[in-house]
């Protein structure tokens, strides 16, 4: 029969919701029956494209005599860390403070009833192997020592929540004044000493993108030409494209590489990586004209479209991520044999593919088969044939062609078609982003669609809701959706000027501030003032995966309050960076998104607003300011005059010649009109492109 999961929402907890084990979703009933029962809780904490996660479940989860031992000691658990990343942000936390390293997925702790965590670790087999404990062999020990060693557990949890607590920042550092420049001089050299220099990226395997420092290392050669900070980004970003992290056929990233080469990936594609690699690609090549990153946006912006996006009718909303396994075996739908790429083509198109997809070469995933990546270029592979350029290309794309239809065939990864707030604002912006970079409007009415579909869902009561799916929002937002959704605004409003877009985006900033912001010491928690009361309410800064929800919020927030000239906006930046400000300056380059905001706030952004009657010409001078936007707000469409709203310094005022002029402000201050399209560049600082190979 089913477990207490079987009226969830989430694709996640309904894989398990047939298991043996008596899982509960957190919840009041969960920890009641905990307390009642005087059982300790086993919290299991994973999501539904995580391969490990499966591993555990098959092994353990799906088992009788493992979920007979669970159901007689315990209080199960499961949560998806994509609906309550409070919940995983915590135990995440605790298992790094119990165990002294890094945590991961799936998370197995065990806490008691008051939901204090006294053990716990990562993925456990049934039996012991490879150094781990076996599952079942572990779960009555724990379960006893519950029960006779009170004493040390109390004692344990005292230490462990006072940890917890000191991990937080304080309000010693409330000193603004003292914020200065060299916690980004600092994160830059930190950054240049982890790159590296032979296959991009940062550190050694498991290699991860980095987009957001990757981001930061974008602006070293927007703002300060560092030529070498953006051979770092192009280097990197061409390594990925080129690799087995990118999907050579169908377009889109894979979470993360698992050697240092970029070749062989966890095989899951989640949401939100592709959301910051999409403008990341995109802005790099409006710097470098690089055509490969033309064709890797441009390749995964359709993947998203078609397979990542609900269709009109259903909304519009992004879906989450898709797994990395199909048929059980993970990396299965995307590997090839040999002999079945040779016999799907013409002896033409395999003489350029094999040496182009490495497939003359050893097999490169588990030594019998070829994950598709670019080992030498096209022209290489055309040289190597004596055939021109162009025949060449032509011959790999009709490979791609052929060989995406051959895998389109196969049984799927699953899709989990849960709709996060947080995820979409990612991808609305890098969607949009990438839009207007290339002028694509169908990119940018995907992007429009979504966040209709955000504020028609998931906006209840002056409320934002934290996912969406069978047509059932729920669950309180966190402070990135607030955060990352007001940023995907701002973007939206330099690109197609919509009064709504502007109402929501102060609708989010006033919901900021009044729900989340610590008015005493600064900054903001990560969940809103009448949230669930946790073990925990973190206050973070560092960057992840995604980039900190307190940077952002900074970041959103200072834009905003410039281009409103509304002054608790920016005081709320200010507190953000001033609280943080200690923790920043010793560990500079995990702090990238506040670093960008104090970056900002010293030297304020440039609010540049275009009128005139020539629209081709106004479209030019949009164009030619494009690159000013990787380090500044740009507010193409000028606010309609009879707005209300809108800010009167901002407001749109044609000329009575029609001329095309700027108006450019740098955080309080304007200066007079420009009529020169070459005096607003140098102003804005916008450089030339710089050919890259």
């Amino acid at each position: 029969m089913p477990n207490h999961l079987a009226a969830e929402t989430s694709p996640y907890l309904l894989q398990h919701a047939d298991n043996p084990v008596d899982w509960y979703p957190w919840g009041k009933e969960a920890l009641e029956a905990a307390q009642a029962q005087n059982k300790p809780i086993l919290l299991s904490i994973g999501y539904s494209a995580c391969h490990w996660c499966h591993v555990m479940a098959h092994e353990s989860f799906e088992d009788k005599e493992v979920a007979a031992v669970m159901n007689a000691h315990f209080i199960n658990i499961k949560v998806d860390r994509e609906e309550r990343p409070d919940i995983d942000q915590i135990y995440q936390s605790a298992h790094h403070a119990l165990n002294h390293r890094p945590g991961g997925w799936p998370l197995t702790m065990f806490l008691t009833p008051d939901q204090k965590p006294f053990f716990g670790g990562t993925y456990f087999p049934k039996q012991a192997r490879h150094g781990l404990p076996g599952f079942l062999q572990l779960l009555p020990k724990i379960a006893s020592a519950y029960h006779t060693r009170t004493a040390d557990i109390e004692q344990q949890n005292t230490a462990l929540l006072q940890l917890l607590a000191q991990s937080q920042p304080t309000s010693s550092a409330m000193d603004n004044s003292a914020l200065s420049r060299q916690p980004i001089d600092h994160a830059w050299q930190q950054l240049t000493q982890q790159f590296d220099e032979q296959y991009g990226g940062f550190g050694k395997a498991p290699k991860f993108p980095h987009p957001v420092e990757l981001q930061f290392c974008l602006r070293r050669y927007a703002i300060d030409n560092h030529t070498h900070a953006l051979h770092m980004v192009t280097h990197t970003l061409k390594k990925m494209a080129q690799g087995g992290l990118y999907d050579q056929l169908g377009g889109g990233f894979y979470r993360y590489s698992t050697d240092r080469y970029w070749r062989i990936p966890h095989f899951e594609k989640m949401l939100y990586d592709n959301a910051l690699l999409l403008p990341l690609y995109a802005e790099t090549w409006l710097l470098t004209d690089n055509p490969l990153f033309k064709q890797v946006v441009t390749k995964t912006a359709d993947w998203i479209m078609h397979d990542m996006q609900a269709d009109a009718a259903a909304g519009g909303g992004y879906f989450s991520s898709l797994d990395a396994d199909s048929e059980q075996v993970e990396g299965k739908y995307y590997i090839w044999e040999q002999a079945t790429v040779q016999a799907a083509l013409t002896s033409e198109e395999y003489a350029i593919a094999a040496p182009y997809f490495g497939l003359d070469r050893p097999p490169n995933f588990e030594n019998q088969y070829w994950h598709l990546e670019a080992v030498q270029t096209v022209a290489e592979v055309a040289a190597a044939n004596r055939i021109n350029l162009e025949t060449a290309q032509q011959l790999i794309n009709s490979t791609c062609e052929k060989l995406l239809a051959i895998r389109t065939q196969r049984i799927p990864p699953a899709r989990d078609e849960k709709i996060l707030t947080s995820w979409n604002a990612l991808m609305i912006k890098g969607m949009a982003r990438a839009g207007q970079i290339f002028e694509r409007t169908d990119w940018i009415h995907s992007a429009q669609h979504a966040i209709d579909f955000i504020r028609a869902t998931l906006w209840k009561d002056g409320r934002l809701l934290a996912t969406f799916k069978d047509d059932k929002a729920h669950l309180n937002a966190y402070l990135d959706d607030y955060a990352f959704l007001l940023d995907c605004l701002l973007t939206l409003l330099q690109i197609d000027f919509r009064q709504s877009d502007l109402d929501f985006a102060i609708h989010l900033a006033d919901t900021l501030l009044d729900q989340f912001e610590d008015k005493t010491a600064g900054g903001f928690f990560f969940t809103s003032h009448d949230h669930e009361t946790l073990i925990q309410r973190p206050k973070t800064g560092h960057d992840g995966a995604m980039p900190a929800g307190n940077g952002i919020a900074a970041i959103a927030l200072q834009r905003l309050g410039y281009l409103l000239s509304e002054s608790r906006y920016l005081k709320a930046a200010e507190q953000t960076l001033a609280i943080f400000s200690a923790t920043f300056t010793q560990h500079a380059s995990s702090y990238c998104s506040l670093l960008t905001a104090l970056e900002e706030q010293l030297d304020p952004i440039r609010i540049v607003q275009l009128t005139g009657q020539n629209e081709t010409e106004l479209q030019a001078w949009r164009t030619a300011l494009l690159p000013c936007s990787l380090h500044t707000l740009i507010v193409a469409p000028p606010f309609p005059y009879e707005l209300s709203r809108s800010p009167d310094s901002l407001m749109g005022r044609s000329t009575q010649n029609g001329t095309t002029r700027a108006r450019v402000c740098m955080g309080r201050r304007c200066l007079p009109e420009i009529d020169s399209l070459h005096e607003l560049l140098q102003i804005c600082k916008v450089h030339g492109k710089i050919a890259i190979s």
